[in-house]
């Protein structure tokens, strides 16, 4: 299926008026109150140019894998154009909802396309209220008093989860994202008589079943996709804004449909004239799509979302990413190992409930946590076999943070999840055979065979690190003599930084105040000392990076951590060292050695993929 332009379903609600048609070029009676942009409901199919709808058009690979843990499409897209203010409503949760038969209940947000001078949205209640004040409010007239009132203007956006009361006020035109449900519960409206002469029906019992009886508190993530700049994100929907201002192309991925909603200006998009009020739907076909013009467009897809915790010895790194790698909340807090295990436990369960907040979820919009922990560790069992860093051993800390979270945790290696966050979505993105090697105080390793983390038996393999290069060498921390770390990792490269500044006084090097793992490469060019030990350094990595690549022949060895910052200046002649000693040289499959691409962010973007 290509890029389609779609043609809604109008509604003429009474509280509609005239914008939907006059500015957005609707085709529809007045009052025009809504128009079903992007709909697989019942109650409004959206329809293509050839009066085929959506629903029976659209293939499940055209909607893209996420879909498919849902029953049905989980989104809708709608405008909203409000003459009037309409009736105080609240919408049920899932739970609710599926206990009646009634399908999906309804999150949405909403996206304000105009506002006239003092329009204003009523997003929940002002302060806290029983359900007995909310429906003695909404018999005698006053609910409204306790609504938290909101004057707003062309840009702003609010979220409003399932079960906020809320209504849209006169003079607002929106555009809604929301769950594929049409299920309102009315509270109170404004005494209005419906088109049999009877007033509309109120939903007293339902609506107060349902409702959020706190305060309201608006808050938005702060985060930059692909897709623009985000507004809300969860497990049914995603929504951004992009402004383009001449051409923009991106490339679809196979993950989810994207439905593209001009709200201002006007343009092209993949050949097609947009205008504001123009929707389109992109299949999640993995080619590349244009967009040309100046407009606006709100973008709302499905997307997964998952947290991912980088367990380090100082801080205990977080963050929620979703699919495509894009990291919607980040946070971090001091481990403190040395109050024990349970409470850097109850400090990882504390960010995760830190940055879900931030992100404007619940634990219900992610599919799990993820951890990275340094040391040996049993993914089957969940347990941190052994730490050194952490001082652990034994510790069962998946089963820990799922009682502490009720989130399902998945737990990994901190090297392997590094290496699977590089690989998916870094240097190694669309490879299927990857080795990443992490350079910092020691040496870890992470493989990706066939695209599949490997991590060997019981969890405890890939440790690259710990294969001998040198018989008999320099001691290791695991107590053999002559590993790759004891050779290629900082700590080393330091020690032998040392051992040159003390056999030759006169280096240059000994003039430095401090003395780190970038001290010969900063040096080299200058002082000969620094530059033999830059060289010897290169020449016992690439005796490593050599075997591993005889061993699995990789489509690429990505080099990260500390030491891996020196980017070219380590890559390059590692690359002709492998090119000359590999077996077979050039004869076989190329081995490219680079630089990783994630930086920090690998091991949050490799836990949270654990999910993916």
């Amino acid at each position: 299926m290509k890029t389609e332009k779609l043609y809604p379903v109008c509604k003429n609600y009474i509280w509609g008026g005239d914008k939907l048609v006059k500015e957005y070029g609707k085709t529809a009676d007045l009052p025009c109150a809504e128009s079903w942009e992007f709909s697989f409901h019942p109650d409004g199919l959206s329809k293509l140019s050839d009066g085929r709808t959506l629903s029976e058009t659209a293939t499940p690979d055209d909607l893209g894998s996420n879909c498919a843990g849902f029953a049905g499409v989980p989104l809708m897209v709608k405008l909203i154009d409000a003459n009037a203010d309409l009736s105080v409503q609240v919408h049920p949760t899932d739970a609710y909802a599926g206990a009646r038969g009634l399908g999906f209940g309804k999150t949405e947000m909403w996206y304000v396309v105009g506002a006239v001078p003092g329009a204003c949205l009523y997003v929940g209640l002002r302060e806290p209220a029983d359900p007995a004040r909310i429906r003695a409010s909404a018999l005698d007239g006053t609910l409204v008093s306790l609504l938290n009132r909101v004057e707003v203007h062309t840009g702003d956006a609010y979220l409003i989860p399932a079960g906020t009361v809320h209504a849209i006020g006169a003079g607002c035109v929106i555009c809604e994202i929301q769950q594929n449900s049409n299920i309102t519960y009315r509270l109170y409206d404004h005494g209005r008589i419906g088109p049999d002469g009877k007033p509309r029906q109120l939903h007293l019992d339902d609506a107060l079943a349902v409702a959020d009886t706190g305060a309201y508190r608006a808050k938005r993530p702060s985060a930059q996709t692909a897709d623009g700049v985000l507004l809300f994100a969860n497990k049914y929907f995603t929504a951004s804004r992009l402004t383009v201002s001449g051409t923009y192309t991106f490339t679809a991925d196979k993950g989810s449909f994207r439905c593209v909603t001009c709200v201002c200006g006007a343009g092209v998009i993949d050949g097609t004239g947009c205008r504001a009020g123009d929707s389109f739907f992109i299949p999640a076909d993995g080619l590349t799509h244009t967009y040309e013009g100046d407009m606006t467009l709100i973008v709302s897809a499905n997307r997964k979302y998952a947290v991912g915790i980088d367990l380090g010895g100082t801080f205990i790194k977080g963050g929620i990413a979703d699919d495509l790698g894009n990291v919607i909340a980040k946070g971090k807090v001091p481990t403190g190992s040395e109050d024990g295990a349970d409470a850097v436990a109850a400090r990882i369960a504390g960010l995760c409930a830190d940055l879900l907040s931030d992100a404007c979820m619940t634990a219900d919009d992610v599919a799990g946590v993820g951890i990275g922990v340094p040391g040996m560790i049993d993914t089957v069992r969940g347990e941190v076999v052994y730490s050194n860093n952490l001082g652990w051993s034994h510790f069962p800390i998946k089963n820990e943070v799922q009682r502490l979270t009720g989130l399902p945790v998945r737990i990994c290696n901190d090297a392997n999840v590094a290496a699977l966050g590089e690989a998916k979505f870094g240097a190694g993105a669309g490879m299927e055979n990857v080795v990443m090697l992490t350079l910092g105080t020691g040496v870890g390793g992470g493989l990706i065979l066939n695209g599949k983390l490997y991590e060997g038996s019981g969890g405890a393999g890939a440790e690259l690190g710990h294969m001998a290069i040198v018989l008999n060498g320099e001691c290791c921390t695991c107590g053999r003599r002559g590993c790759l770390e004891a050779y290629a990792s900082a700590t080393a490269l330091i020690r032998d930084t040392k051992r040159a500044i003390k056999e030759h006084p006169e280096s240059l090097m000994s003039t430095q105040s401090e003395i780190n793992g970038t001290t010969a490469f900063r040096m080299r060019d200058k002082d000969p000392y620094a530059a033999e030990v830059v060289e010897n350094y290169i020449s016992y990595l690439a005796a490593g990076v050599i075997d591993i690549a005889n061993v699995f022949r990789p489509q690429a060895v990505i080099i990260g951590g500390g030491i891996g910052a020196e980017k070219e200046n380590l890559t390059v002649p590692l690359q002709e060292k492998l090119d000359r000693d590999m077996f077979g040289g050039k004869l076989g499959p190329a081995v490219p050695v680079i630089p990783a691409a994630l930086g920090n962010t690998a091991g949050t973007l490799g836990a949270a993929a654990l999910w993916f």
